[in-house]
């Protein structure tokens, strides 16, 4: 029953040495996501609205998200946004792709040196919530004009 007992052992022994590998390799890829996901803290999108309309958009994101803009800067081919709150820097990149296409990038650094991605992520999001509420805005009366043509010329 020892001898049994051993080569079980022997067995699940050489079993372990088998997966130490592929938990080190799994383990690697968490940690390598966990890093990059706090270190690049970087968002970007591309809408498609005028630079003006998404920086209009933007900073009422910065407003509504309570942080503070510290000023802009017109680069060659982009302009930077500025904002921080007590603990997070924040920089807007617009750069203009065509005369209806903007492209944003955000970087959310805390006052430590890593990055906040969520933070960037969520200026996104809520940049895009401020300017489809102002297209929606813009739109609707227009588009309720067309609306009433169309039922008129209907009857």
């Amino acid at each position: 029953m020892a001898r049994y007992g051993i080569l079980l052992l022997v067995g699940l022994c050489l079993l372990l040495a088998a997966c130490e590998p592929v938990a080190i390799a799994l383990l690697g890829g968490g940690v390598t996501t966990v890093l990059r996901y706090n270190l690049d803290g970087v968002a970007a999108r591309t809408f498609t609205a005028p630079a003006a309309s998404v920086k209009t958009a933007s900073l009422a994101a910065l407003q509504r998200m309570g942080l503070t803009l510290e000023g802009t800067e017109n680069l060659e081919a982009s302009e930077i946004i500025r904002a921080r709150s007590p603990n997070r820097e924040i920089e807007i990149e617009l750069e203009p792709i065509t005369e209806q296409l903007t492209r944003m990038r955000i970087t959310a650094r805390s006052t430590s040196l890593l990055y906040d991605n969520a933070t960037a992520v969520e200026l996104v999001q809520q940049t895009e919530k401020m300017l489809d509420a102002g297209l929606t805005a813009k739109l609707a009366p227009a588009g309720a004009a067309a609306l009433g043509a169309s039922r008129l010329s209907a009857n």
